[in-house]
Order: C-alpha cells, then structure tokens, then sequence
C-alpha cells in the first residue's frame, strides 16, 4: 500500500520523466527538420570538395573491385597480379579514409589525401602492367582520384607534389 507522501513522490518522478521525454521528442523534432531542410544536401562542401569526395568513392569501389580480379587470378596461379592485389586493397583503404575526412571536414584532411593521392599513384602504375579492362578502369579510377586530391591539399594550401 502506498502512502499520500509516496504516491506525491510517484507523481513528481512521473512529471520529471515526462519532461525529459518531451524535451528529447522536442529536440528529435527539430532535428528531423533541419535535417528535412537540407534533403539531398550530403554537407556544404564547395566544388573540389565534392569531386574529390566522389573521386575517392568511385575509386575505393574500382579497387575494390580489381581486388577480387587479383584474388581469382591468383587463384588460378597467377602471381604477378600480388602486388596488384595489395595495392588495390591499401588504395580502397585510403579512399575510403580521405572520404570519410571530407565528410566530416576533418582538419586532418589533408594528410589522409596526400596519403591517398600517392596510394593511387603506386596502384595506377601497377595496374597499367597489366591489360584486362579491371585494370585499366581501376587505373582510371585512381588516376582521376589523384588529381582530385592533389587539387583538394592545394585548394586547402597544402602545396600537393
């Protein structure tokens, strides 16, 4: 059985909850229309932000990609395609992280895209060994995000090679 001074506390933490959870619900709201307001907006990044942004996407998957071509070359004992196959595995891991720096506007941008514009560097001039369209679509691809994040560290005055 609850007392009168129990069932006045009972009420006041059920108001303190109600609270919390309205404020929160509010905040959600909020939220959930700015977002609303910014559809089809990924983040406020200029035109060589952008192109490096979706160069390094595009290159990540054409790596990706010439990676499982290496793996199945590999494993039909061909094994001039290794150095390849671990070139086109770190390219993809240094997209990947130059991208995630631009989304997030990373003041530490910039050494992930030096380090990514000379991971596409090495992997470019290993696929262009080789003449299987994999090869060369991926050498493209890291050809281009190269360019693109040279043109982001001088675009941030970081004096790209």
């Amino acid at each position: 059985m609850l007392t009168p001074e129990m069932r006045r506390n009972n009420t006041m933490h059920r108001r303190e909850i109600l609270t919390v959870f309205g404020a929160a619900a509010t905040g959600l709201a909020f939220a959930n229309e700015a977002s609303a307001q910014h559809e089809g907006h990924h983040h406020p990044h200029d035109k060589v932000h952008e192109d490096c942004l979706n160069a390094c996407a595009t290159c990540k998957r054409e790596c990706d990609e010439m990676f499982h071509h290496c793996f199945t070359e590999l494993a039909a004992g061909k094994k001039e395609h290794a150095k390849a196959l671990h070139l086109a595995n770190d390219c993809a891991a240094f997209c990947d992280l130059s991208a995630t720096m631009i989304a997030r506007q990373s003041p530490l941008m910039a050494h992930a895209c030096l380090a990514c514009a000379e991971a596409c560097k090495a992997c470019a001039a290993e696929c262009d060994h080789f003449d299987s369209p994999q090869m060369k679509e991926c050498a493209a691809a890291c050809r281009t995000c190269e360019r693109t994040c040279r043109e982001m560290m001088r675009s941030m005055g970081s004096g790209a090679r």
